[in-house]
């Protein structure tokens, strides 16, 4: 069986608070520039999302979108913004946490691939740019 190749931008969450990787956490992916290109997973077992489903008028995969976005304001020649959007609310229960969702934006490369690692608890979390 062929193995999917990733698409240009992941996600790895962990809750700091088990240990252990988020499964199951539903995670949205908007290029801030281009509103209606909007990207849904659920992280899987180990917390990874590798790769994204398009909804809401988002036509075909993400490499097509990541590459089409230029001219962005504010931006260098070539990149764009993109946010993560996490679900922490559903995951923890929303009397269970401070943050009930997380929001992440960030400065895309074209031709660069972008890793952004979570660590999540109910009143904290931290984010870098992972490799």
């Amino acid at each position: 069986m062929a193995t999917q190749s990733r698409d240009p931008i992941t996600c790895h969450v962990l809750d700091t608070t088990t240990g252990r990787p988020a499964a199951n956490l539903s995670v949205t992916l908007v290029c801030c520039t281009i509103p209606n290109v909007i990207f849904h997973c659920k992280t899987n077992a180990d917390g990874r999302i590798l790769n994204w489903q398009n909804t809401q008028g988002s036509q075909g995969e993400l490499g097509a979108h990541y590459a089409a976005v230029e001219g962005t304001p504010n931006c260098p020649v070539g990149s764009s913004i993109w946010k993560l959007k996490f679900d922490t609310g559903a995951h923890y229960g929303p009397a269970n946490t401070f943050f009930p969702v997380v929001e992440l934006s960030f400065l895309v490369k074209e031709g660069e691939h972008f890793h952004v690692p979570l660590l999540l608890a109910p009143y904290s979390f931290t984010t870098y740019r992972g490799s």
